[in-house]
């Protein structure tokens, strides 16, 4: 898939409508299998993995590893790789110093790949944490291309926020399953529709949208496109765009893939 064509996906409204499901779905099982058709459609992978590791940075060797989600196109997928990385690890070599978030590649036959998998990897970084996204396809699939690996960098930008608080929703449930305790509140918001989640965030934000600027926003994140919102709301298309311009403009963010990003940044 060249990244022309990913990118012309990437302004479908199927694109955003499969987002906001993906954003409705941290912390509960469905995330990954979300994530993996999500990105699938726009650069073909056999399997998604999600982890957070735990560093000790002085020894630069892994304290924890722990597994938040795989999906396959299979049915039943093959037991989490990140479970078989060790202290030699390349991904552990590079992850250790990094300070912004890293694609690591690391192609079929490679020291540190398993099964004969080409890997992308995504990885984000607070103080000892790591989050990790890997993207796998068989050896006998072409490796991921230069297209395809930026896209998919420019596309963590989203995602690892994402998966970061996916795996602080999961941290949170556990803990309160062990304590035998009802869900905090804004842990039961994190699981409720993207509308509930897309006014917590204004809350958060100290944000305030009118009525219109809301609706266009959610509207545009649900998967709608401009000419459809336009026809429900019974004003013209350049309406639908100043509203998004308008309320883009108190998000700090541009346009529609800055407001998807604006939203997966809990």
């Amino acid at each position: 898939m060249s990244l022309g064509s990913s990118m012309t996906n990437l302004e479908n409204s199927h694109f955003y409508c499969e987002l906001g499901e993906l954003i409705s779905s941290t912390g509960n099982d469905h995330f990954a299998a979300n994530m993996l058709r999500l990105v699938d459609k726009l650069v073909p992978v056999d399997l998604v993995e999600l982890s957070e590791w735990t560093l000790d940075e002085r020894q630069a060797s892994v304290l924890d590893i722990k597994p938040l989600g795989c999906a396959a196109l299979e049915q039943d997928p093959a037991p989490a790789a990140v479970l078989h990385h060790h202290d030699n690890s390349p991904l552990l070599e590079r992850m250790t110093g990094m300070d912004d978030s890293l694609l690591i590649q690391m192609n079929a036959g490679s020291r540190g790949t398993r099964d004969n998998n080409h890997q992308c990897n995504l990885v984000s970084r607070t103080a000892n944490r790591r989050w990790v996204i890997s993207f796998c396809r068989p050896q006998v699939r072409p490796v991921f291309s230069l297209s395809e690996l930026s896209f998919l960098k420019n596309l963590s930008d989203t995602l690892l926020p994402l998966t970061e608080r996916h795996a602080w929703i999961s941290r949170q449930t556990a803990a309160r399953a062990v304590m035998n305790t009802p869900p905090a509140a804004d842990v039961e918001l994190e699981h409720k529709p993207l509308e509930q989640a897309f006014d917590e965030r204004l809350a958060l934000e100290q944000v305030v949208l009118s009525a219109r600027e809301k609706e266009v926003c959610l509207g545009l994140l649900s998967g709608g496109t401009i000419p459809r919102l336009a026809e429900q709301l019974c004003v013209k298309n350049s309406s639908i765009e100043t509203y998004l311009k308008r309320a883009a403009s108190k998000l700090g963010v541009s346009g529609r893939h800055g407001l998807a990003r604006w939203m997966a940044r809990a």
